[in-house]
């Protein structure tokens, strides 16, 4: 039997990505196992964080900062969702020949930009600018409404942080989204106006054929947005707070861990509960990924 020696050698390179993936997650298991035998799942079930040089006085609860991961990337998602589909059809279907390249490159770019870039700004420009003409106009005339009754005194909230996150993923999005409507062969929008159909009817067909795309844009999106710390944590605010209000400031797990970690080693069980909070955005990160195989296996069938 002859041995396909190419084969072979892809399939060391998969295995070993397979195994590095793997070893991170034991490592972080075997990291957290402290903190899970002193105060078992209330690490995430709890907001209270306290940092004690008495070991018994110790306790981590990252429920706040679990919270402002999954709020913050929702409305990041919401955002940058509307942004990479309507740049995608623009791209292809309405923008000049001449511009079209130009227009990839620079979100390009932006994808390839360092994070703290985008931080920096959003703290001096887009910050004040939420405060300014967002925040304070909606909370003056809708503060009953919960999502807009916290007065934004700082501007550094749960909004400036999926706003900004709504930026920085929206390359990532469109770019999968964009190759996708790309792909689609030309007779399916020859098909599409020869029965009659408006510009924005066939571009709502052909959409309809890129939902696999679509959804991977979303889940891409996601992961990028929970698992970003720089950036957010100059525009979050860092306060442990839940709270319904869109304008409150708040916490993410990865702006936790890069606050958290320098002092870490100080207390005997920061450094566990760390890691038991960066496995928590493991969790999250695999309940998203099977919720859309779920979509995309049903899409499939329908």
């Amino acid at each position: 039997m002859k041995v396909d020696r190419f084969k072979i050698s892809l399939l060391s390179f998969s295995a070993l990505i397979f195994g590095i993936f793997l070893l991170m997650l034991l490592v972080y298991f075997t990291n957290s196992i402290q903190i899970f035998q002193k105060e078992g799942v209330a690490i995430y079930t709890t907001n209270k964080w306290i940092a004690a040089e008495e070991p018994d006085k110790e306790f981590y609860g990252v429920l706040a900062a679990l919270y402002g991961s999954i709020y913050t990337s929702i409305i990041a998602i919401l955002i940058s969702l509307p942004l990479s589909i309507s740049f995608a059809v623009f791209v292809i279907d309405y923008a000049p020949k001449k511009l079209k390249e130009w227009f990839i490159i620079a979100t390009d770019i932006m994808a390839g930009l360092p994070t703290i870039i985008y931080g920096i700004w959003g703290a001096f420009v887009l910050v004040p600018f939420l405060k300014d003409y967002v925040m304070y106009p909606l909370y003056e005339h809708l503060s009953f409404i919960p999502l807009f009754s916290f007065e934004p005194v700082s501007g550094y909230s749960f909004l400036s942080a999926g706003v900004l996150l709504g930026i920085m993923v929206t390359p990532f999005s469109s770019s999968i989204i964009r190759e996708a409507y790309r792909m689609i062969p030309f007779k399916y929008r020859e098909a599409a106006f020869a029965v009659g159909a408006t510009k924005y009817e066939a571009t709502k067909i052909l959409l309809s054929y890129i939902k696999p795309a679509i959804v991977a844009g979303i889940t891409l999106g996601f992961g990028r947005a929970i698992g970003e710390t720089v950036a957010v944590s100059l525009v979050v605010g860092n306060t442990f707070n839940i709270h319904p209000s869109i304008f409150a400031p708040g916490y993410t797990i990865s702006s936790l861990i890069a606050n958290q970690f320098g002092n870490a080693f100080i207390y005997r069980y920061m450094v566990s509960a760390l890691f038991a909070a960066g496995l928590s955005l493991f969790f999250v990160g695999l309940a998203v990924n099977i919720l859309g195989i779920y979509i995309l296996r049903r899409g499939r069938y329908e």
